[in-house]
């Protein structure tokens, strides 16, 4: 039960901050929308800061950590894929999961870039997910081109950052997009097709 509220608190806080904003969000914010007593707030987070940065590591950052801890050194293209797609199965998973369904890309990218401009020890650790994910998508590339695979000429560093940034459609230039989690295995899966050899080749 403790865990279910203070899980339960987390999860509109990281709905609210996405669509008010984490500096318009206050903890009577909170309470009202929980129906919960400032004490209760209080008792699992000390202040707001605690409860912001607390709700990115958990919905925003841990969902990766976690899709990446799965990867071996071994791993191939369509492994890497598998795991992007857990990752981003776990955000759809919170997406379902809040009330407001007006939650858009724009909204995720302004939560993320308020945290890591607000909290340095949170940007250094989406920093290192990025460095890790880009390593495992060249040692990727890599020995997916030992397999025979892919293409023996593929630009290794320049496919891994194209794998990389597939995700990164939530840009905030596209203000207002709703969230589409549909387009991602069709989208890594077309570059992927794209470098692979020819049946001719193979």
């Amino acid at each position: 039960m403790v865990e279910d509220r203070r899980d339960k608190i987390l999860l509109k806080a990281i709905e609210l901050y996405m669509i008010e904003g984490y500096a318009n969000v206050s903890i009577t914010d909170l309470q009202a929308a929980l129906n919960m007593g400032r004490g209760t707030l209080y008792y699992y987070f000390k202040d707001k800061d605690e409860l912001f940065q607390e709700a990115v590591e958990v919905f925003l950052i841990q969902p990766k950590q976690r899709a990446l801890n799965r990867v071996q050194p071994t791993v191939t293209i369509p492994e890497m894929i598998e795991a992007m797609l857990y990752y981003l199965k776990q955000l759809q998973d919170v997406y379902i999961q809040v009330e407001n369904k007006n939650i858009n890309v724009s909204n995720v990218v302004t939560v993320m870039y308020t945290a890591y401009s607000k909290f340095p020890e949170l940007y250094k650790k989406a920093r290192r997910l990025y460095e890790q994910e880009f390593n495992l998508w060249t040692q990727a590339i890599k020995n997916s081109m030992r397999a025979g695979a892919i293409r023996g000429n593929v630009p290794i560093e320049t496919t891994a950052h194209m794998f990389l940034h597939i995700k990164d459609g939530w840009d905030p230039g596209r203000a207002g997009v709703p969230m589409n989690f549909d387009l991602f295995p069709a989208q890594y899966n077309y570059l992927y097709e794209l470098i692979c050899k020819e049946d001719s080749e193979k």
